[in-house]
């Protein structure tokens, strides 16, 4: 650890900058209203405690322009089990949410073609794009993100991933761990889960290693308690759209999952996540929905259309629909109960197998099933993802079945999370327009 790296972290991150943020934050809470361009006309006003979504995101990222030489630094995938590296004290950045971020400022097409000026073609994962592009460039609108001393790959997402950070290990030159997670198609076995674990075991020397420390199994347990902790309350916040009308809407949460992902096994998230369930239920109490005038409830499958998330919102909004579950921030929650903290190794080896992207179409279908029975809603939205094909897989058959078999209306939405140039506006209105037309 420099001495200099730690005096420029000291004063610029830690008695500055997050001393500023926390300032603007208590004003911002304090005399809060919506944006001036907020449609307070169909929508009801942003979550007052959304404020400190935008105060945790940007300590994060700030903090991750100061960290190299103060902390061992980990990029990792998305659904990585963390818990070890943050028990030993890894800061931990997540390229996909950095693209996710990318795409919902509008300036991931610029960073993605960097990527692609270097070979990189427009078919592979817009998130891979945008963070390579990133790197390459060192364009980003976070200011600066910090270099990787290690890097995890979990495979329970994807393939791409596995390509994805081996670019990225050749290009930082530093250790790569790949976890690599049996598919699921039913139940996972007990020699899956027995494989799962030995690979984390065997992280453990490496991250032990680069950290320059050893694990402590009671700190581990801690970061895991509050991991679970976090996840229960998020399952929560998304339950409680079970409510007519629904308190919040699938875009909130998609803004403030942010928080379940980057900042997984934090107290400051358990308790922000408590505050958001505690508006969300004075919203429940008081009789007020997301959508001021809701009369058509749906389901969303698939990641988000970050850079359009203002436009789909207001035009469903507009015509009475409230998208209230999904598929997607649903996966950020349902795990929650494999946690046990008594069995910290164990229980991520069996939590991190289970993703839905690790499982099959039939299990995605059969959530959606439930979702639309306990949700009573009225239809679902399939994002056919173009740079994510393992989440846009079988959503042909998934919507035929919700057709026929549970009588609600389907529409496949071709699009993709983070590259709008496979995005026109008036054709996705016309399709929009015709699939309220079917729920009516």
């Amino acid at each position: 650890m420099g001495l200099k790296d730690r005096i420029k972290y000291l004063f610029s991150y830690k008695l500055v900058g997050e001393n500023l943020i926390k300032l603007n934050t208590k004003k911002a809470y304090k005399n809060f209203k919506p944006p001036r361009n907020w449609r307070t006309d169909i929508l009801a006003p942003p979550l007052r405690t959304g404020v400190f979504t935008k105060e945790i995101i940007t300590k994060h990222y700030l903090e991750g322009r100061y960290v190299n030489g103060v902390k061992p630094v980990a990029w990792v995938t998305s659904g990585a089990p963390i818990e070890i590296l943050k028990a030993l004290g890894f800061y931990i950045l997540y390229p996909e949410n950095h693209g996710a971020l990318c795409g919902a400022r509008k300036v991931a097409l610029e960073i993605s073609e960097e990527a692609e000026k270097r070979g990189y073609s427009m078919d592979i994962c817009s998130y891979a794009r945008t963070d390579i592009g990133s790197t390459l460039s060192k364009k980003t609108p976070v200011g600066k993100l910090p270099k990787p001393d290690l890097l995890l790959c979990c495979t329970n997402i994807c393939q791409t991933v596995l390509y994805w950070y081996r670019v990225l290990a050749e290009y930082y030159k530093v250790p790569l761990i790949v976890i690599d997670t049996p598919f699921v198609y039913d139940e996972a076995r007990e020699h899956d889960i027995e494989y799962v674990k030995k690979q984390l075991e065997a992280s453990i020397e490496v991250s032990e290693r680069v950290a320059k420390k050893s694990l402590g199994f009671s700190k581990l347990k801690e970061v895991i308690r509050l991991s679970k902790m976090a996840a229960e309350l998020w399952l929560e916040i998304m339950k409680a759209n079970k409510t007519k009308p629904a308190p919040i809407s699938v875009f909130d949460q998609f803004i403030h999952m942010a928080p379940i992902v980057e900042k997984r096994g934090d107290p400051e998230t358990v308790d922000f996540y408590s505050k958001m369930l505690d508006e969300i239920n004075d919203r429940i109490k008081n009789g007020i929905g997301a959508v001021k005038n809701e009369r058509k409830r749906v389901l969303w499958d698939n990641l988000p259309i970050w850079y359009k998330l203002k436009f789909l919102s207001e035009f469903l909004a507009e015509n009475g629909v409230s998208v209230v579950a999904s598929t997607y921030t649903n996966a950020w929650g349902e795990l929650a109960p494999m946690m046990d903290i008594e069995r910290p190794i164990e229980s991520m080896a069996k939590t991190y197998i289970y993703p839905i992207l690790n499982r099959g179409t039939g299990h995605k279908l059969k959530t959606m099933e439930m979702m639309v029975k306990e949700f009573d809603l009225d239809g679902a939205i399939l994002h056919s993802d173009r740079s994510c094909k393992p989440y846009s897989v079988g959503q042909m058959d998934q919507r035929v079945k919700l057709l026929n078999e549970l009588g609600v209306a389907a529409l496949l939405l071709e699009a993709d999370h983070n590259d709008p140039r496979v995005f026109a506006d008036e054709q996705v209105k016309s399709r929009l327009k015709a699939f309220v037309e079917m729920m009516d």
